[in-house]
């Protein structure tokens, strides 16, 4: 487990979170996907669980978000809920998803590491579940090989992140730390500049030059590479069989206690999903860029999409012993007190689904619920 790796945030999710809620502003929490894919109808004759009519499913246009974007395209969802619609709203945010989950306006939501804690620990535990995991990797270092031509290059550039605390600015920071350079976690200001950019604006930043590269998740790491960039460093690299936890699945404690069926519905239509991405890569990359392309209107070109989607591994496992690690980092660089994480797995669901499909269970890291 690597021992530094950080951020997260006390007070700098709070105004972190302002942000992408005001860009939302107009929509609500977050943007309500359209509902005209022929996959996603209920199945005649089908009937609701718990006699519910929908359930409210939140995720981000990434394609470490890809289970629960193939998930809708391909209708595995629905086809698991019966009768049960499910609705969908997209997210550019950690922090504008847990708001709405907290609001009530999403019940189950698809969500990166650094959002999930912070969610947690700001509720005191009472606000949210962790129920499964979804996806590991596709996060990287891309920078100008002209002006950066080694990892040691790095100091003294202008670094960006997609965010004040969020799960790569952790990342990014606690490498900082680990090469012996030191850097404000607030201000962004140090041996190296840490440039909070929006990862819609990055590769325009990147291609005028105002910064000198991008610690990134897929698919902006791949558009810096199509805009001339190169990978300096996989992110996964740095982690125990390279793999750490980039995509979780989260559940408001409410929903999850008033409607336990309908969550195993939604966990069931996940583990297919990661089964069938896993077994058609090539059909599953379609779909899930062919969803993308609904909910933003613009599909990801081939010299993107490609490499993108080799560096994400799907998976079910949650992965919490490096969420826990993460955690730690934030604490390290001062932007999370120590938090209590006791109780944000609640992996009973998850692990009965994959008992019936005859896969091997997965592990809480002691983080469960009592």
């Amino acid at each position: 487990m690597p021992a530094n790796r950080s951020v997260l945030l006390r007070r700098g999710i709070a105004a972190a979170a302002a942000l992408p809620l005001l860009a939302l502003a107009a929509c609500g929490y977050g943007s309500e996907a359209k509902d005209d894919n022929a996959n996603e109808k209920v199945a005649a004759g089908s009937e609701k669980i718990d006699g519910l009519d929908t359930v409210k499913i939140g995720y981000f246009g990434n394609l470490t978000h890809a289970t629960a974007l193939v998930g809708r395209e391909q209708g595995i969802f629905q086809k698991s809920l019966g009768a049960t619609k499910a609705s969908y709203a997209t997210f550019n945010a950690g922090p504008s998803e847990i708001e709405a989950l907290n609001a009530g306006s999403i019940d189950i939501g698809w969500i990166g590491p650094s959002p999930a804690i912070n969610g947690f620990t700001k509720s005191a535990g009472k606000s949210l579940r962790i129920i499964g995991g979804s996806a590991s990797g596709g996060v990287k270092l891309v920078v100008d090989p002209d002006k950066v031509k080694s990892l040691k290059d790095v100091k003294g550039k202008k670094i960006a992140t997609p965010q004040l605390g969020n799960t790569q600015d952790v990342a990014f920071l606690n490498w900082i730390a680990d090469q012996g350079w030191k850097v404000d976690a607030q201000s962004g200001k140090g041996d190296v500049t840490v440039v909070r950019s929006d990862n819609k604006v990055t590769p325009d930043a990147f291609k005028a030059g105002s910064i000198d590269g991008a610690w990134v998740p897929e698919p902006t790491a791949s558009k810096l590479v199509a805009e001339g960039g190169k990978v300096l460093l996989d992110e996964a690299s740095l982690w125990p069989d390279k793999k750490f936890v980039i995509t979780n699945i989260i559940v408001s404690q409410k929903f999850l206690t008033e409607h336990p069926k309908v969550v195993e519905a939604v966990l069931k239509g996940s583990v297919a999903s990661n089964k069938w991405i896993n077994a058609n890569p090539a059909a599953a990359k379609a779909s899930a860029n062919k969803q993308l392309e609904a909910d933003s209107g613009k599909a990801l070109p081939t010299e993107v999409l490609d490499p993108a989607w080799t560096s994400i591994q799907f998976i079910n496992d949650p992965l919490a012993s490096t969420l826990d690690a993460e955690a730690a980092h934030a604490v390290k660089a001062g932007l999370l007190e120590k938090p209590d994480l006791k109780g944000i797995y609640d992996l009973s669901i998850l692990n009965k689904v994959l008992k019936a499909e005859g896969e091997s269970t997965v592990d809480d890291a002691n983080l469960g619920v009592s």
